[in-house]
């Protein structure tokens, strides 16, 4: 049977890039960046409108740490999604192959980005996808709440193969990213990261999910907005949802195609 993940295999060399969406958090970007410079891959630091705090932090440490640290700075606040977004077509232009994105808040340990991206070099055409694995930290309302979203993805997949949508430590195969946001929105806030996992597993890109250990934040900050966001991402399972009845018929017959043997 034909392994989607294993597309690309040859197609390029295997070039990933870090790219970490940054917004105030400066009192934890510098133990997630010693920790990218460790795995010894570059990173591109993506400033998405940060106050002089936290802007100055970030020209230390790139310039601390050319050229393997880099800078991109966004004029004003475009949310987590607008970062990532900028920083796929930063990656694009430099001519890199996969993007690894990890959170700026110290939540995600950065020792597991070899292992991030042995999986990415085995399957080349995958979304390599972080699990959360939490620990004490964790806010109950905050992990219970990522229920929710869970069972619409399953619902707007038909298919249970994304286990976590909201961990944004994950591997992006950037050649089917590049092809959707050239095509298509995607939401530019806390919507982003499922949104964009959805929409890529509607064109056929594999995800791989692993298990990662998450504490909840270093530095104390989080950007969610219990109501703004939560509405935001309502609607987006809303809009999903619609877009899946359309693909309905092609995601079931995916499932029953998955399911013949080879």
């Amino acid at each position: 049977m034909h392994d989607p993940s294993r597309t690309g295999l040859t197609a390029m060399p295997f070039t990933p890039l870090v790219v970490i969406p940054v917004y105030d958090h400066q009192h934890a970007i510098g133990a997630v960046v010693r920790g990218v410079i460790d795995s010894g891959l570059p990173c591109l630091l993506v400033d998405d409108g940060s106050h002089a705090g936290c802007a100055q932090v970030l020209d230390a440490l790139a310039a601390a740490h050319a050229p393997q640290v880099t800078l991109l700075r966004l004029p004003a606040n475009q949310g987590k999604g607008g970062a990532m977004l900028a920083g796929f077509a930063a990656a694009a232009g430099r001519g890199h192959s996969h993007v690894l994105q990890i959170d700026a808040d110290g939540q995600h340990d950065p020792g597991d980005i070899p292992r991030f991206v042995a999986l990415a070099r085995q399957h080349p055409g995958a979304v390599i996808c972080g699990i959360p694995v939490y620990d004490a930290s964790v806010p109950k309302a905050r992990l219970y709440g990522r229920y929710a979203t869970h069972v619409w993805v399953w619902i707007n997949t038909l298919s249970l193969q994304i286990r976590d949508s909201m961990c944004g430590f994950r591997v992006y195969p950037l050649a089917p990213v590049s092809g959707l946001v050239g095509e298509e929105t995607i939401g530019r806030r806390m919507d982003f990261d499922s949104e964009i996992l959805v929409r890529l597993f509607w064109r056929e890109v594999a995800v791989i999910n692993l298990p990662t250990r998450v504490t909840y934040p270093s530095d104390g900050v989080s950007h969610f907005d219990v109501w703004r966001d939560n509405v935001r991402i309502s609607g987006m399972h809303t809009r999903l949802f619609f877009g899946m009845l359309r693909r309905a018929p092609r995601l079931l017959w995916r499932r029953l195609r998955g399911a013949t043997p080879a």
